[in-house]
């Protein structure tokens, strides 16, 4: 797939559009760092490591804007920048690991500008690695996937969620990949319907066959024995393992377990809050 997501292009910040999608694929260029965060606010950038990487690159712009006279009074102001992100999306815990990451980089530049240039860097660095840290844990939860599965999936968590090779459709992709012939069976995931906008979209892409279901139909399907397994992305997961994910995850893990159907999550390390045990 060549479209990205989210891509760093001389100092602005490009995105797909996911709220035009799929009837448009919409590309928008971001100039300062109040565009991404309203972009995050309207779900024009979500999913929880996508999150991360655009408000990363949302503190890169706010910085680069910054006229300032000295280093303490840029980092004043670079603070407003990111709490400005801080404030846009306070359930993606990749959004605060990144903001962390930002505010240490800035912390240690010497003058402004080297400051702005590790800002920068920075940025880069957590979006390299998402996309890293995606296609390991998709290559090794391929490793579950049978030649002939039929895939449950629930909301969206592919290349568009991540900015990376995906979570969630990120194992199906790579089991095909491997020469598996798969198939997905996804949620049309209300209200939003993230399945039947982006996940639909995103395996047709990919020339995955995926079957859209209304949310209430996936305990007849496991009943029926159409469903090998279900995998899921997450938008955090606490230190005991608990997983909090968009509305209906809960459903299909029990309705999972109620017909004998392997229940999966795929998340990169970032997704994970230790701060919370449960």
């Amino acid at each position: 797939m060549e479209a990205k997501a989210i891509e760093w292009v001389e100092d602005r910040l490009r995105i797909l559009d996911q709220t035009r999608l799929p009837q448009e694929q919409r590309f928008i260029d971001l100039a300062g760092y109040q565009d991404v965060a309203v972009a995050i606010r309207e779900m024009k950038v979500r999913g929880a490591p996508a999150i991360g990487i655009a408000a990363a690159y949302g503190i890169a712009l706010g910085g680069l804007a910054i006229a300032a006279a000295n280093r303490e009074e840029f980092l004043t102001q670079l603070n407003q920048v990111i709490q400005a992100l801080a404030d846009t999306r306070p359930t993606a815990v990749n959004l605060f690991q990144a903001i962390d990451r930002m505010s240490k980089a800035a912390g240690r530049g010497n003058s402004i500008a080297e400051i702005k240039r590790m800002l920068v860097d920075e940025a880069k660095q957590i979006h390299n690695e998402e996309i890293e840290a995606t296609m390991r844990l998709s290559q090794l939860g391929a490793e579950l996937i049978k030649d002939g599965f039929t895939i449950l999936t629930h909301c969206n968590a592919g290349f568009l969620a991540t900015a990376g090779y995906g979570t969630a459709l990120g194992v199906i992709k790579a089991a095909k990949e491997q020469g598996k012939h798969v198939s997905v069976i996804a949620t049309e995931t209300r209200p939003l319907l993230q399945g039947a906008r982006l996940t639909a979209w995103e395996l047709k892409q990919e020339n995955i066959p995926v079957t859209l279901i209304t949310d209430s139909m996936a305990g007849y399907f496991m009943r029926q024995g159409k469903i090998d397994c279900v995998i899921v992305g997450a938008d955090r997961i606490a230190a005991n393992g608990d997983v909090a994910n968009k509305i209906g995850t809960y459903t299909l893990a029990v309705l999972a377990k109620e017909n004998g159907v392997p229940f999966y999550v795929a998340a990169p390390t970032t997704t994970i809050d230790f701060s919370l045990v449960s």
